[in-house]
């Protein structure tokens, strides 16, 4: 029985391990056709796709920055250039040594200051260790040589030629061409960050700021191979960029820089455009400062003493100084008054130099002590009576001349293509109960009529103003872009877009020459404020004089000018234009604190005029 159950078990086992063997060979067999179809899948099937993914562990897209565009005048100065320039960097990875005292052996031969090594600091936690890092940018000609001779001595450290902003004329343009700066946080969260990858310059104020899209160009990118640390090993493709358009202003540099010279040591604007079309012929703030500072970070020393300075250098009057008009406000007036049917122009009014509101206690003193006599509206335009005008504004009222005088666009912007501009202020019995929680009175309304109260004028409003006059009520947007050419072959590629005309209806268009010829009658009459500037001049111009109180005094006290410190004095202004048949130029002036406008500003008026005519006559513009 035990020998018969031994044989009947081994055939049972044999038959076992034979399944086994057989399972086990077919559970290989499809493993292994299993891993053979898993590597046909990604070798073959998949190849192109992880190919992608591997060669994107490789291969870097880098930026190209675009060289900005340039900005010219219209007589074709240059006024924004691109000049080589040198800076100083460092690859921390092969310098030799502590890095504090490589940077102390380079002051030996480079001016390196706590803001430079600050900088360098900051950028360069920004850098892997084998890529460069500015630590001076800038460096003189002098400082080059100097570095170029010890370059044996530092190891990691190199001159780099590359290119940086450059304006020829400094000051007296910085406030209209505006100046680059380093992209800043505020700016850099609203740009389109793949427009500006690689560059770390964007314009700041100005037409650097306003033309911005057309000077910047567009980014080129490169495509490196690299290693797992990041250098590069080879090229792949490239895009090369493309360079920012070229810039042309409505500017004349022969007219600005003679601008910017008579108000050299003066506070003060003077704005001159072409009331045929808005150009701008001139834009002069006074103080200026020199813009090419601001590039690479200014100096917060230099910075602060700019702040802070009484001067204000860094506001620019032109657009953003608002300032009383004065009696430069009274063409303006009188055509209100003639238009709405208030006064006729031969209307006249008895000048004792002294105005009283019926009822009221207040003297209004004018400007010529025992007054002017009979006054209609040219003489009063003319000779400047402010009696004449008190009591046409009491006459037509605070509503009336608000209205009138936003027409002309006193108290909003013009709308030219540089931003900044202030709006001004025209006054008005809702505007105080806003702001001040207070009645309108009718002695301010009487101090609106000469310019004076609560009105407050910009420079380039004043011009824009004058311009209406002289187009018979056509306003025209003043504009700094003439128009855009592209660097390589020159081709125009934009031109300004000059906007909606707003035109001011007369009800009679005589209203318009009689306002014009009362502004000719200032210059060449016999009882003109500017008389002295029309003697000897080979064409007629017109204009009207202004002189503005910094503070009031009581009206029966009389304080000379040269008695009063100077910041308490008043502002001269002046608004002209010429030939004042067909006039080719308007200009608005302010003097701060220069007292009488026919002293102070009209004869500068009458320089600038001489030289734009000849210049015409010469064929030079």
């Amino acid at each position: 029985m035990v020998r018969q159950y031994s044989v009947k078990d081994q055939k049972y086992e044999s038959r076992l391990i034979g399944n086994r063997i057989f399972f086990a060979g077919v559970c290989i067999l499809l493993l292994t056709l299993m891993l053979i179809g898993r590597m046909f899948y990604l070798q073959i099937i998949q190849h192109d796709h992880f190919t992608t993914l591997s060669r994107d562990n490789q291969v870097q897209i880098r930026p190209l920055p675009p060289i900005r565009g340039l900005i010219f005048s219209s007589d074709n100065v240059l006024l924004a250039d691109n000049r080589p320039s040198f800076s100083l960097e460092i690859i921390p990875e092969n310098i030799s040594g502590n890095l504090e005292q490589v940077i102390t052996r380079l002051q030996e031969y480079i001016r390196i200051e706590e803001q430079d090594i600050r900088r360098y600091k900051e950028l360069a936690k920004k850098k892997r260790r084998f890529e460069r890092t500015p630590i001076r940018l800038n460096l003189t000609d002098e400082e080059v040589a100097s570095f170029s001779v010890n370059r044996h001595l530092f190891n990691g450290v190199d001159v780099v030629a590359g290119l940086s902003r450059y304006y020829p004329i400094g000051p007296n343009l910085a406030h209209v061409v505006g100046y680059v700066g380093r992209i800043d946080k505020d700016e850099l969260a609203i740009l389109d960050t793949s427009d500006y990858s690689g560059t770390t310059y964007i314009g700041k104020i100005g037409a650097e700021k306003a033309f911005e899209e057309v000077l910047h160009g567009k980014v080129g990118y490169e495509q490196v191979e690299v290693n797992a640390q990041g250098r590069v090993i080879r090229q792949l493709d490239t895009t090369p960029p493309e360079s920012g358009e070229n810039v042309y202003l409505t500017l004349n540099v022969s007219l600005q820089n003679l601008a910017a010279v008579e108000l050299a040591g003066k506070r003060g604007a003077i704005v001159a455009i072409d009331p045929r079309n808005g150009s701008v012929l001139a834009l002069v703030s006074s103080p200026g400062y020199d813009p090419n500072i601001f590039i690479n970070g200014i100096d917060p020393t230099a910075y602060k003493q700019l702040v802070t300075s009484k001067d204000k250098p860094l506001l620019n009057r032109a657009l953003q100084g608002a300032y009383p008009p004065g009696s430069t406000i009274k063409p303006f007036m009188g055509f209100a008054a003639i238009n709405s049917n208030v006064r006729q122009p031969q209307d006249n009014i008895w000048c004792p130099g002294w105005f009283r509101i019926a009822g009221g206690q207040r003297q209004y003193r004018d400007s010529k002590k025992g007054g002017h006599g009979h006054m209609n509206l040219t003489s009063a335009i003319a000779s400047s009576c402010d009696v004449y005008f008190y009591s046409l504004a009491l006459e037509m009222g605070i509503n009336r001349l608000y209205t009138a005088m936003q027409e002309f666009g006193f108290g909003s912007v013009t709308g030219i293509d540089i931003s900044g501009e202030a709006t001004g202020l025209m006054p008005s019995p809702e505007w105080k109960k806003k702001t001040r929680n207070q009645a309108w009175y009718p002695g301010e309304t009487v101090n609106v009529g000469v310019g004076q109260g609560y009105l407050l004028v910009t420079p380039i409003q004043l011009a824009a103003a004058t311009a209406a006059l002289v187009n018979r009520g056509v306003r025209i947007k003043p504009r700094l872009l003439a128009e855009v050419r592209d660097p390589v072959v020159g081709e125009l590629t934009q031109l300004p877009d000059t906007g909606n005309k707003v035109t001011i209806m007369a009800k009679d268009p005589a209203f318009w020459d009689i306002v014009i010829n009362a502004m000719v009658e200032v210059v060449h009459g016999a009882n003109g404020t500017a008389r002295a500037i029309g003697n000897g001049a080979k064409y007629k111009l017109a204009g009207k004089t202004g002189t503005a109180q910094v503070f009031s005094m009581p009206q029966d006290k009389y304080i000379k000018s040269k008695d009063m410190p100077e910041e308490l004095r008043d502002h001269a202004l002046f608004i002209a234009f010429a030939p004042a048949e067909q006039p080719t130029i308007v200009i608005s002036i302010i003097v701060e604190n220069g007292g009488f406008g026919s002293a102070a500003a009209a004869p500068i008026a009458r320089r600038l005029f001489d030289h734009w005519i000849n210049e015409a006559e010469k064929g030079s513009l």
